[in-house]
């Protein structure tokens, strides 16, 4: 009850206001201030304040947003959990089983192809300086073949 009378005293405020920034001649801001000082009395002719204060005085809505928060915080840390932990048990299980197989590891360049031999890559052979100026177009390359040569390409 005392809700709906303090909103009733907002919405006749606002409007008292609209009334004189109206007899200002700010017509536009007049307007805008009477939409905004009908918001409170709309909310109450609704039922919206009631429902809120409702809500606001009853302990066992308050345990159920408590609930849901409980809720809510179960949910984002299993979710953090899983994603930390490399997935579901299945995925782990998965996981294990290709490591113990000898699968490729995530930073391999190549498969691993038997008994874990290494086996000596074929490195590029490179051109003389002077077939490399000829083929080109003239233009400087060397920075870029120092930086493909620092990174073994």
């Amino acid at each position: 009850m005392l809700a709906e009378t303090i909103c009733s005293a907002v919405s006749a405020a606002g409007l008292g206001i609209a009334a004189v920034t109206a007899y200002r001649k700010r017509f536009l801001a007049a307007t805008r201030i009477a939409a905004y000082s009908l918001v409170p009395i709309g909310l109450v002719l609704t039922g919206v304040v009631q429902w809120v204060s409702d809500i606001a005085f009853k302990p066992s809505v308050w345990l159920g947003f408590g609930l849901l928060g409980v809720a809510w915080l179960l949910f984002i840390t299993t979710r953090a959990v899983e994603r930390r932990g490399g997935g579901t048990r299945k995925e782990r299980r998965a996981a294990a089983r290709a490591a113990r197989e000898g699968a490729v590891g995530p930073a391999a360049s190549a498969p691993s192809l038997g008994a874990g031999v290494p086996t000596a890559q074929p490195q590029p052979r490179e051109r003389p300086k002077k077939q490399a100026a000829a083929s080109g177009s003239g233009e400087d390359f060397s920075d870029i073949e120092a930086i493909l040569k620092k990174h073994g390409i």
